[in-house]
């Protein structure tokens, strides 16, 4: 019969606290959810998957660190997380929608860098993890929490991508090296890790920019403020 099973042990011994023992022993839902209710939780979850949804609150940092400046330098550090977490996002809706002379080229050169920014992203998640705050990663709260739009190029040209993206860089460095600043005096360790993760940005974004200058050492894009203007040049 569904719900039951053949087990002899005595029901006065079966755990009168514990559904999975219950569930075990075969007893019919009604008399589990009659035990259910007889239980008296410490805090009570439905069910026993119902997981709890608050996030504890920050109770320690790292060794050396104030709690009230670990948690500041957290806060730093999301914002870079939601930053990045957009960028490799972006990096690979370029690298399916470029096309075009070169297009290969371009293709497949994004992808490395996609790998990088993946990394930092882990890098950073883990720092602020290890400052004793709980890293969010989730869409919504990037969405939310964002103050700048939705990369504006859809199925393009080689050069109109690496002109926009050029855009995009630009706006993601000069907040890495805020947060450079910010961390100077706050946290030394967390200030490297945006150094190293800031040269590498710096690099790669010179790589698209070979693409976009001319003999003279003038970009194609001198003057975009947008990505769309960027990509229109």
């Amino acid at each position: 019969m569904r719900g039951r099973c053949t087990s002899t042990l005595p029901r006065k011994r079966r755990p009168a606290n514990h559904l999975l023992v219950l569930l075990d022993y075969g007893d019919t839902l009604d008399t589990v959810r009659l035990a259910a209710n007889q239980i008296h939780w410490p805090q009570r979850r439905k069910g026993l998957i119902t997981a709890n949804k608050k996030t504890p609150r920050d109770g320690f940092t790292v060794p050396g660190l104030a709690l009230s400046a670990g948690q500041k330098v957290a806060k730093i550090l999301q914002d870079r997380l939601y930053s990045l977490n957009d960028l490799q996002l972006t990096l690979k809706h370029a690298h399916w929608n470029v096309v075009g002379r070169d297009f290969i080229g371009v293709h497949k050169v994004l992808d490395p860098q996609i790998e990088l920014v993946r990394a930092m992203i882990d890098e950073t998640a883990e720092r602020i993890a290890t400052l004793g705050t709980s890293p969010n990663g989730l869409p919504w709260a990037l969405v939310k929490e964002r103050d700048w739009d939705d990369y504006a190029v859809g199925r393009a040209q080689t050069t109109e991508h690496l002109a926009a993206l050029d855009t995009v860089y630009d706006g993601v460095i000069f907040s890495h090296r805020k947060a450079v600043d910010e961390t100077e005096t706050l946290d030394p360790v967390t200030q490297d890790i945006l150094i190293a993760q800031s040269a590498k940005l710096k690099l790669f974004q010179w790589f698209m920019r070979a693409h976009l200058e001319n003999s003279t050492g003038t970009l194609s894009t001198a003057g975009a403020t947008t990505e769309t203007s960027a990509a229109q040049k």
